[in-house]
């Protein structure tokens, strides 16, 4: 049995309190000069083209319109920059461009790797990147590579399963517990993994807690 945290009743609150303060769309960066000052700790969002990453943002800052959903996936190829809190600024949210995209050009998926995997090894304020797993289908080998792309950038990240609302519980449970064998056999992976559903606001506020910790850690 897990220890409970003593802090952790009052950081649920804080960040309940945090993101349903000012929240505002940034910049897009298409290219590492592009980025906005490293003042702030930044938690990224990774994940496959269709995972749901758009509304998950929309979710967890409980804005309909933050992060546009697109039609066609892997649409966005830039890092977009989401602030969080005004006077003071507390952090910055990184939307990363959706990969795994059958469709795309060669060129387009090396620019994504490029790109991606500078900003990765040489943001020094980047606390935490939350990869996300469609729960209907469990990890696959391209999201291994980018476990294996954070490791090896030594960034620390965490695994978050989306749609959980599109499974059984006793399917959930199982997608559940293999995701967090997997998570257990990376070095920068955090042991737990949060189940969410956008639609339902299924564990929402556990990772509001969950991005709150990182960028306090």
């Amino acid at each position: 049995m897990s220890e409970i945290d003593p802090g952790a009743e009052d950081r649920a609150e804080r960040a309940r309190k945090l993101f349903a303060g000012p929240i505002a769309f940034l910049k897009s960066a298409p290219a590492l000069q592009h980025l906005p000052s490293p003042s702030v700790p930044e938690i990224a969002f990774a994940g496959r083209s269709n995972v749901g990453k758009s509304s998950l943002l929309n979710a967890l800052t409980n804005r309909n319109g933050l992060a546009r959903t697109s039609v066609t996936p892997g649409r966005t190829q830039e890092l977009n920059y989401f602030d969080v809190g005004e006077n003071p600024l507390i952090f910055r949210l990184v939307d990363m461009p959706g990969y795994g995209f059958a469709k795309a050009p060669k060129d387009v998926v090396k620019k994504w790797r490029f790109l991606v995997n500078d900003y990765l090894r040489g943001r020094q304020v980047l606390k935490r990147t939350l990869v996300l797993i469609d729960s209907r289908h469990g990890i696959k080998d391209v999201d291994r590579e980018v476990l294996e792309m954070l490791d090896v950038a030594a960034v620390s990240y965490r695994l978050v399963l989306t749609k959980a609302d599109k499974i059984k519980a006793s399917a959930l449970a199982e997608v559940h517990a293999a995701t967090e064998a997997e998570a257990r056999k990376h070095p920068a992976a955090h042991p737990e993994v949060i189940a969410t559903s956008s639609e339902k606001g299924m564990g929402i506020a556990e990772l509001r807690s969950a991005v709150l910790e990182a960028v306090e850690s």
